[in-house]
């Protein structure tokens, strides 16, 4: 046990301990292990659920990469700002304007029908 040790410690020689790794590198990769499971329906389904979350992060990742594409190309403008504000103001006046004539509408027909009243 001694001398394997010597030999392999390079002690005595660098070759010897170069030898001893090789040795251990061939026999590494010349001996193989297979350990596995017999298929049964929880191993199926793990197995599926698992490439299923695997899909479904690529999405993910794809969909994150494409709204920063989205935001980054979007960038606002003073002249976009301004035009929305202006389209904005636009519609305010619209709507106050919308709600002034019907104010007077409804006025001009109470006024009529309590004149209607008052006569019959």
């Amino acid at each position: 046990m001694a001398t394997v040790l010597i030999f392999e410690s390079g002690l005595f020689t660098s070759a010897t301990a170069r030898l001893a790794d090789q040795t251990g590198l061939y026999l590494a990769n010349a001996v193989g292990v297979y350990v596995g499971v017999s298929e049964n329906g929880v191993n199926t389904l793990t197995t599926r659920i698992a490439e299923l979350e695997q899909e479904v992060g690529k999405k993910d990742a794809m969909l994150r990469d494409l709204d920063v594409g989205l935001l980054g190309s979007a960038g606002t403008s003073p002249t976009s700002t301004f035009v929305l504000a202006g389209i904005l103001f636009i519609m305010l006046v619209l709507i106050v304007l919308n709600y002034a004539l019907d104010f007077v509408r409804s006025r001009e027909l109470y006024d009529t029908t309590r004149q209607k009243t008052e006569l019959a």
